[in-house]
């Protein structure tokens, strides 16, 4: 009997789960605008954390707490930020690395199997759905904007580490606002960048019309209806440390500011997606001054779109993490006997006293690692002033770019806070929303994506099915052939053959060349490295059709 119960209960716990990842019709009610802001690698301890340095008050998005979401991704109950964002970009659940395409096989109960002919499979995401409707979209991140995240929504490739083919996408992908980092990753290294393929996508950028800013004061004073903004080569500074180090990068609450005064000029909305990049990356550390200080932005980002929700009445707005890291908890080993009465500033007061984060002391820090000036700096700037001698020697044997995560258990210790891990944790996550056709309940990371295309009114499935048609099969339909051009294995190009005629579509792009003309599509198209396919808008052929193929 007792097998059978749980069996049982076993059944209806997994019809659950595929319930919560299917697509439904009981959410129908649309916003004419959808923001999605996203924290990494937040979980609630993080937020918590952030409230009580704060003053122990909510934060802007803590009224509005409608239920939790599942991070996990396709084969590991554990998500790395590539399929985390995904899914709540493009409603399916991949493996780790993979940046919105579908995965060979998924190994976690209450999957479904991926059919042979779609393994590896581009699949559209909700930016490139509003798109196709015209909405005006957006990116908006602290990290670099090839980064995992953002990238999510704006690129298709089986490895989220290829930032240079990531970039290309991102900008044929005729995104209307992108503020963030990553100017190298667009630049040929002839001309400091990383590229490879000898193109300067800047230029690209100027020469599609766009603004191209670097600065907090020129993106203030942008006026127009197409901008992109790179404010660091990489990713930007964390928010504490901006004043001292590079003031003339924006806030992420000023960003988020820009991008909504940019996209709502669109008088059929917008989509924008908003990240805090960097709790993550100071998580990984085990910093908890990096967390705060990008959960302390993330929060005021939270409260521009809120108000700018409020007074549109006609905005949806979705915050969530797509997992936590660190296993952080407000106690440790040092507390075990005294929980019951821990003050108040036990927790903030050791916290309080740094002015910068981890990253932030290295750089003022400097190469000067005498025991001397590590006590002076990080006593004046990371408020740790009693240095023990095993530490002095630890920040002197730090490699550069790791300092961070030499202070981040060294200030820790003097607090109460407790780390289990520098990886990945697997819990749930608070979801909170606000406006017309709000979430409910415990959601999938999937159902977000679904939520989202459905609010702005369109069919995600059918997007895709718009955006990412095999090339082959779909040129076979008008009586013509394809091939790979590899001459340039840096720039491959499709080319499609029919009674003599050619037409040729560079890989990561939106343009057609043929006959002389260059048609540009709503999409671009997308090489399967793993599969050596090629997927591409159904638009082409009809592009084609006009020009005479």
């Amino acid at each position: 009997m007792k097998r059978r119960l749980q069996r049982s209960l076993a059944s209806v716990l997994l019809g659950t789960c595929l319930a919560l990842a299917m697509p439904s019709a009981a959410w129908a009610e649309q916003a004419k605008n959808v923001i999605v802001l996203m924290s990494d690698g937040t979980g609630t301890t993080h937020t918590t954390l952030t409230r009580w340095y704060l003053g122990g008050g909510l934060l802007p998005q803590d009224p509005y707490i409608v239920g939790a979401m599942r991070t996990y991704c396709a084969n590991s109950i554990i998500t790395d930020s590539a399929p985390a964002a995904s899914a709540f970009a493009t409603g399916h659940k991949t493996d780790d690395k993979f940046i919105s395409v579908l995965p060979p096989e998924t190994t976690i109960p209450g999957l479904q199997p991926v059919a042979k002919d779609l393994q590896y499979k581009p699949v559209a995401s909700v930016l490139e759905g509003a798109k196709l409707q015209g909405k005006a979209v957006g990116l908006v991140a602290t990290s670099n904007i090839q980064h995992a995240s953002p990238a999510g929504y704006s690129a298709h490739w089986p490895d989220r580490n290829n930032y240079e083919e990531i970039g290309e996408q991102q900008v044929y992908l005729n995104i209307d606002v992108v503020l963030s980092g990553g100017k190298k990753y667009l630049l040929p290294k002839e001309q400091g960048g990383t590229r490879q393929d000898g193109e300067n996508l800047i230029e690209v950028l100027r020469g599609k019309g766009y603004g191209f800013v670097e600065s907090r004061t020129a993106m203030k004073q942008y006026h127009g209806d197409k901008l992109w903004g790179l404010f660091a080569p990489d990713a930007l500074d964390y928010d504490m440390d901006r004043a001292a180090l590079h003031p003339e990068q924006p806030s992420l609450a000023e960003m988020t500011g820009k991008a909504i005064e940019v996209l709502s000029k669109n008088p059929k909305g917008f989509f924008l997606f908003v990240e805090a990049s960097k709790v993550d990356w100071a998580s990984h550390s085990n910093d908890p001054i990096g967390v705060i200080s990008d959960s302390k932005a993330y929060a005021e980002a939270i409260k521009v779109a809120l108000d700018f929700a409020k007074r549109d009445a006609n905005t949806l707005v979705l915050c969530f993490a797509d997992h936590s890291n660190g296993g952080m908890a407000i106690g440790s080993k040092t507390s075990d006997k005294t929980y019951s009465t821990t003050p108040y500033g036990q927790l903030v007061d050791p916290l309080r006293k740094a002015s910068l984060t981890g990253e932030g002391v290295e750089r003022m820090l400097g190469e000067d690692r005498s025991a001397e000036r590590v006590q002076e700096i990080v006593g004046r700037y990371y408020g740790v002033d009693d240095l023990t001698d095993k530490e002095i020697a630890a920040i002197q044997a730090a490699k550069p770019g790791t300092l961070i995560a030499v202070l981040g258990p060294i200030i820790s210790q003097r607090s109460i806070i407790g780390w289990t891990t520098t990886g990945h944790t697997g819990e749930d996550v608070l979801l909170y929303a606000y406006g017309p056709n709000k979430p409910a309940g415990l959601v999938e990371n999937t159902r977000i994506a679904y939520h989202s295309a459905e609010s702005l009114g369109f069919d995600l499935d059918q997007a895709d099915a718009k955006l990412f048609a095999e090339a082959g099969a779909l040129f076979k339909e008008i009586g013509a052939t394809t091939s790979l051009d590899r001459q340039d294995q840096n720039n491959l190009v499709l080319v499609a053959t029919k009674d003599g005629k050619n037409a040729r579509l560079p890989l990561s792009k939106n343009i057609i060349q043929f006959n002389g003309q260059k048609l540009e599509m709503t999409g671009i198209t997308v090489y399967a490295p793993k599969t050596d396919k090629v997927y591409l808008p159904r638009q082409a052929i009809e592009l084609l059709r006009k020009a005479g193929f």
